[in-house]
């Protein structure tokens, strides 16, 4: 598919743009300068055309080694993999020395670049869009992101471009993929979760630095392993609730949330020098309420100098604080050296399997068969509770419906007991198991 990439200084209103693109919010939005520091993907599709759609940094003169730097270099990369650029500007505001010296950038480049003037909606724009000519990259484009003006404008002028990359695409003989799996990273500020993705990758995709809180979107890759797509997703480091002051912390932790409700598969990164603090069970509790299968990597694995009471100490905690989800898989990695990383792929592939479990009805209720032989259900005012039949009513996660003659009176331990069950007889340790309990008709009462 073809790719288009928006640039241009900050808080010209690029994110706006890649969000109206996209037809939802999907980039952070924010009166803050320099809110969007990686990369952030999207599909778009404007005047019937499809394209990928990249949101990239605020362009800055700055030093490579700093943070402002690295973000440059990302944005950067951006445009060299992207089939058209697109220059915005603030037309409000008029041209800068920034937008001069980036748009002597582009010009120098490979990639072919439209000029893109923001923020039109109104006469205090006219002298900055005529003065837009001087940049050398042809007539500027007149749009509101905000409002939604103009945009069929671009489209048309970003229609032969698009056009030529389908056509080296077709060329190419590129077929349509497979739906990826969706893989969430997340834990603690600093634990190292934009490294990990970048070991994955094998490259400095995301952002990474001592500085704490680098990552505020929620950045999605595509990634191939062991011949399965994945769909990678970066999220912001995690801090308590009652530590969140700033609007922006705010909705980055809002963005996380909801990459972990769209992920199939969660990647709990812990320190191995801190393992399982009570923000890392908040995050692992949240993400099996979501019905997630989580796989937990224990970073940082080389710093540590006793491995076997870190290991017991792991253990420890995951069996006391998480005792609904027995056999989460745990992997010691160091992201930093690019250890260990094949057996956490392992587990994270397995577990994606076991959420995907389908069991039979006739096995299942051989199985409930054998449960309630083993362990009758408990006598609740004089009467046996029965349980009647069982089925898997779907999976991503397993659920299954219970017919019991009076559910509510199930106490909640031989619940438990069923599920453990489960877990052992049909191989799903570490992943959220659901059943849910119904009543059995009476075939004496009317309407039952």
């Amino acid at each position: 598919m073809p790719t288009v990439a928006i640039i241009g200084r900050p808080n010209v209103g690029k994110s706006t743009l890649f969000n109206r693109l996209v037809g939802r919010r999907m980039a952070l939005v924010d009166d803050t300068p320099g809110v969007t520091r990686d990369r952030r993907v999207g599909h778009a599709d404007l005047a019937g055309s499809g394209f990928t759609v990249i949101d990239t940094a605020g362009l800055e003169e700055a030093d490579p080694d700093t943070l402002a730097g690295r973000m440059r270099q990302q944005t950067e990369r951006a445009v060299t993999e992207a089939d058209v650029a697109l220059l915005l500007i603030d037309a409000r505001a008029g041209i800068t020395p920034l937008d001069r010296a980036f748009a002597r950038w582009l010009r120098r480049g490979e990639t072919p670049a439209i000029l893109v003037a923001n923020k039109c909606e109104g006469r205090a724009s006219e002298g900055g869009f005529y003065e837009a000519y001087e940049l050398g990259l042809g007539e500027p484009v007149p749009i509101s992101a905000e409002h939604g003006e103009g945009l069929a404008d671009l489209a048309e002028a970003l229609m032969p471009h698009l056009e030529a990359a389908e056509a080296a695409g077709a060329e190419a003989g590129a077929e349509a993929p497979e739906p990826p799996i969706q893989l969430a990273v997340v834990g603690r500020p600093n634990v190292g979760k934009s490294t990990l993705v970048n070991a994955f990758l094998g490259e400095e995709r995301l952002l990474t630095g001592p500085e704490p809180g680098i990552t505020r979107d929620a950045i999605a890759v595509d990634w191939t392993w062991a011949g399965r797509r994945l769909r990678l997703i970066d999220t912001a480091g995690l801090r308590r609730r009652a530590r969140i002051e700033q609007r922006l912390e705010k909705i980055s932790t809002a963005d996380t949330m909801r990459a972990v409700r769209l992920a199939h598969v969660v990647i709990m990164v812990v320190e191995a020098g801190a393992i399982l603090e009570k923000q890392d069970l908040t995050i692992a509790r949240h993400v099996i309420d979501e019905g997630r299968a989580l796989v937990v990597a224990v970073n940082k694995w080389d710093l540590v100098e006793d491995h076997a009471a870190a290991l017991a100490r792991l253990r420890d905690r995951l069996e006391t604080s998480l005792p609904q989800v027995r056999g989460i898989p745990t992997v010691t990695v160091s992201a930093l050296r690019g250890q260990r990383l094949d057996r956490l792929m392992d587990a994270v592939l397995r577990a994606y399997d076991m959420w995907n479990t389908r069991v039979g009805t006739g096995p299942l209720n051989r199985w409930l068969a054998e449960m309630v032989a083993a362990h009758p259900p408990p006598v609740v005012q004089g009467r046996r509770l029965k349980l009647r039949y069982a089925t898997q009513v779907k999976a991503r996660p397993p659920t299954f419906a219970l017919w019991t003659s009076r559910p509510g009176e199930l106490p909640e331990s031989y619940l438990r007991y069923l599920v453990n069950g489960l877990r052992e007889a049909f191989d799903l340790p570490g992943v959220p198991v659901r059943v849910h309990l119904r009543k059995g008709k009476n075939p004496y009462v009317e309407g039952s």
